[in-house]
């Protein structure tokens, strides 16, 4: 998808740029079988108490319901009706009719189009859009949607320009790597979708302005050296200091490539490298097995 960059009539045009959404996403109302409402708080609890800051306003959203298993039409043939924008994601959406009349969203691979043919299900061929179990899979190919256990949906790459890579299996059990260099294993009966998936240039979309901001909900942030001491761990100081110690949030825990995964998680033993920390999302590299 371009990138669409207008003429420097204001500061926020200027530095702003959006995505070019007419030239590849449909411009029809979305199914409304498929919408329900999507009530936010604001960041507040059910006292009404602020416990994630920088939260509240922005334009009002209705869901998309995506089907996440793509479980109950297996082996049933669906045609890809239209691509559509999702304003509660960053990837876009693909709606799907199955042969029986039955519509569905899916996250949209890159490279999916109105008019393809996708199918899931264990017999399914390894092509673009489709979703099968990782036993299915041949090793190498690029995966998404990944399920973390069998039947649960779909819970790992799942934002624009996401793809894992299927690096080798062992009996009941396959390895993946995901975006950010990490590898681990997940059951070989879990489901992934084939192909990487397409909003590729959202990553690269300048906002431009403090208003596109508060329009999806994003309230201003306050840098934490700019507070007192009583208000955050690396507040205070004569003049303009810069801490004095490692970033932290407001109840001391490492902001930057801290570790805060506990050791004793269940899932621990299944991260056989972990990621890097403190780097963006990259593209996974080849590792041989």
């Amino acid at each position: 998808m371009a990138i669409k960059y207008y003429n420097p009539t204001s500061a926020g045009r200027r530095a702003g740029s959006v995505l070019d959404y007419k030239s590849s996403v449909s411009t029809k109302e979305p199914e409304k079988s498929l919408l329900t409402k999507r009530i936010r708080a604001g960041g507040r609890n059910h006292h009404g108490v602020i416990t994630a800051k920088h939260h509240g306003g922005g334009n009002k959203r209705m869901y998309r319901i995506i089907d996440f298993k793509r479980q109950a039409k297996d082996g049933m043939v669906a045609n890809v009706e239209a691509i559509e924008y999702d304003p509660n994601r960053s990837v876009n959406i693909a709606l799907i009719k199955y042969e029986d009349g039955t519509l569905s969203y899916i996250l949209c691979p890159n490279g999916l189009l109105p008019g393809a043919k996708v199918v899931s299900g264990p017999d399914s061929p390894p092509e673009i859009g489709n979703c099968l179990p990782l036993a299915n899979i041949p090793t190498g190919l690029e995966i998404n949607n990944i399920e973390m256990n069998p039947g649960q949906g779909g819970k790992l790459v799942r934002s624009a320009g996401g793809v894992g890579r299927l690096g080798a299996r062992e009996g009941e059990w396959a390895v993946i790597i995901l975006p950010s260099g990490e590898m681990r294993r997940v059951r070989s009966a879990c489901r992934a979708t084939i192909g990487q998936l397409g909003n590729l240039d959202w990553i690269n979309v300048s906002i431009g302005k403090a208003g596109r901001s508060r329009h999806m909900g994003i309230r201003p942030h306050t840098r934490a050296k700019a507070m007192n001491p009583i208000d955050h761990p690396l507040g205070g100081g004569e003049g303009r200091s810069n801490g004095g110690r490692h970033p932290v949030s407001k109840t001391g825990v490492p902001s930057k490539g801290g570790i805060t995964r506990s050791p004793r998680k269940n899932s621990e033993k299944l991260i056989l490298r972990r990621r890097k920390f403190g780097t963006h999302q990259q593209r996974p590299q080849t590792v041989n097995l």
